[in-house]
């Protein structure tokens, strides 16, 4: 299953889930971001790519649906509800998003 993981620039939320998320064996793992100052910019062909998106906030989902609404499915995009608090790799991070995508997997 192809994950993507959304988040505004892709610094800390976004690049940390994918950083810990790559190795799990099952999943092919990416990470994108919805500002235009973004480190890698979330695009229509990363949404085609993507079995399963994971999105940090609700602003993130209301943008890909606005930006791209024939690119993936409404059952497809999983809000978190992981505010933009963490740097990348913090602890309280990395078990947030462990609690929050585990059940998906």
């Amino acid at each position: 299953m192809n994950l993507l993981f959304v988040c505004s620039r892709n610094e800390w939320r976004s690049r940390t889930a994918e950083t810990i998320f790559k190795n799990h064996g099952q999943h092919q793992v990416r990470s994108a971001g919805t500002a235009s100052s973004a480190r890698l910019k979330l695009n229509s062909q990363m949404l085609d790519w993507a079995d399963m998106v994971f999105v940090m906030e609700e602003k993130h989902h209301d943008i890909i649906r606005q930006k791209f609404p024939d690119s993936i499915g409404e059952d497809s995009i999983i809000v978190l509800h992981i505010p933009d608090e963490y740097r990348y790799m913090d602890a309280e991070l990395i078990e947030e998003l462990k609690a929050s995508v585990e059940p998906y997997l």
